[in-house]
Formats: structure tokens, C-alpha cells, sequence
């Protein structure tokens, strides 16, 4: 039988928290989710032998498969490439996730549960309920403030565009013109989400509260979301044109356009 729920967890320089998350979220899925599950771990050539400790997961449980990328391409263009090994191994629903223990395993139920009735959900840090920690004031500002501005640039009601922590499923992917997408790192997360509420998908946000990596380094700094918001305006524009020509629009991808996002 096909996986139906395929988790993707991009990895680089993740040793030390590799094996942990995949443990944790494996028994999270086992108990709580409905169906068959992988964790499909897509790792950019990782100098700390990320990769190799990734194989050996693979040997030991049938439910790990290993994506090895050439190098370092951005996270956006790794979970595309996890995104499509999924849709190839008959994903019905696929999941985004860190590796770091910012996004907790023990939510992957709230998110599974909300897709029974949506199309793609976010695990939000700004609905009640949600929130961050470890964060100074200066990340909590620049986080807020993007968001409020990609919201404002777009048009759109959605509270946590820049999440990294999603459930979408299959028809989501196929609709929404992947092929296209040229974003990374935070417009990258903006973009998915944007291209499925223009195709008129259901697109839900559950509380999450993300927490800080404590192990390994962060990859993600203040100037690097800055410079991400100023590439909204463009991503806007290319992203209806990417929908126009694969006919997403037209057809209303999603159950209902109309429906509240």
C-alpha cells in the first residue's frame, strides 16, 4: 500500500537533531494519524554527515526514505523536490516540518485533523492559542511586521503567511503550478499559501507555539526575512500569471472559491 501522509523535513547540518525528530514524529503519526505515513528527509549535501545518518535511518525503518540534493539550493527548492518524490509515491497529504524542534511533533495531529475539512493548513504562531518562544525583540518585530505586510500586499486574511509548518493536500500541489515556483526561504512559505488561496482552496490555520532551536545553528537572521518581504510585490504578480497559464483560476482548484480562507 502507498504511504498516504508523506512527511518532508529538509535537512543541512541537522546531526544532532536528525534522528530525534524523525523518532518523535514517526510515533506521533503512528498513534494518532489515519492511514500509512513517510518521512521522506530531503538533505542538501549537509557537511556534518546529515546525509549519511539519514541512510542509516532509511536501513533500520521502512517508513524514512533519504532525498540527497548536489548542495545547499535553498529550502524552497528542497521541499519542491520532496514535494514531488511525494506526489510520485501517491501522497494524498504532505507535510512541511523543521527539523530543529521548532515546529513540535506533538501538533501533527491538530494539523491531520484540520485537513479533513480543508485544503491546506498552516500551523500559525498568530491565531489564539499560538505564539513563539525564545525569540528577542527584534525577530518577534521583524515576524510580525512581514507578515502584516505580505497581508496587506496581497490582499489576503491570513494571519501566518511566513510558517513553515503545513498539512496540504495532493490536489493542492498538483493545481498550484509547482514547476514555477522560484521562491525560497520565507517567500517561498508566502507563495504556496498564496497560490492555493488564488486557486480557491479552503486554507485553515491552527494554533501552534514555535520554540527556538536550542540545538545547531539558525539559518534564518533579520536581514534575510527583510530582504524576503521586499520580493512579495514581485512573487504577487508572478504568482497570477503561474495560475493564469495552468488554468488553476479558471477552474477553481480548490472545493469552493468562495469559501472564507
Amino acid at each position: 500500500m502507498s504511504p498516504e501522509i508523506w512527511l518532508v523535513i529538509p535537512t543541512y547540518n541537522e546531526a544532532e537533531n536528525l534522528q530525534p525528530i524523525v523518532e518523535a514524529a514517526s510515533a506521533r503519526l503512528r498513534a494518532d494519524a489515519a492511514g500509512t505515513h513517510r518521512i521522506l528527509i530531503v538533505d542538501d549535501n549537509s557537511p556534518d554527515g546529515t546525509g549519511r545518518l539519514a541512510d542509516a535511518l532509511a536501513a533500520r525503518h521502512d517508513w524514512v526514505e533519504v532525498l540527497h540534493r548536489a548542495g545547499k539550493g535553498g529550502l524552497g527548492q528542497a521541499y519542491l523536490a520532496g514535494f514531488a518524490r511525494a506526489l510520485a509515491g501517491g501522497a494524498q497529504l504532505v507535510i512541511e516540518m523543521d527539523a530543529d524542534f521548532s515546529h513540535d511533533p506533538r501538533y501533527l495531529p491538530d494539523l491531520l485533523a484540520a485537513a479533513r475539512d480543508a485544503d491546506l493548513v498552516l500551523g500559525s504562531r498568530y491565531v489564539g492559542g499560538g505564539g513563539v518562544r525564545n525569540w528577542g525583540l527584534v525577530r518577534r518585530i521583524v515576524s510580525r511586521g512581514g507578515g502584516l505586510y505580505a497581508r496587506l500586499i496581497l490582499g489576503v486574511g491570513v494571519h501566518d503567511l511566513t510558517g513553515g509548518f503545513k498539512c496540504i493536500r495532493r490536489e493542492v500541489l498538483e493545481a498550484i503550478d509547482l514547476p514555477s515556483v522560484r521562491a525560497t526561504g520565507y517567500v517561498f512559505q508566502i507563495e504556496v499559501t498564496y497560490r492555493a488561496i488564488l486557486a480557491g482552496f479552503r486554507v485553515v490555520e491552527v494554533p501552534i507555539v514555535f520554540t527556538d532551536r536550542t540545538v545547531g545553528t539558525s539559518k534564518m537572521s533579520g536581514r534575510i526575512a527583510l530582504e524576503a518581504m521586499l520580493m512579495v510585490p514581485a512573487m504577487k504578480r508572478s504568482a497570477a500569471a503561474a495560475l493564469r497559464r495552468a488554468g488553476a483560476v479558471r477552474a477553481g482548484g480548490g472545493r469552493d472559491p468562495h469559501r472564507r480562507h
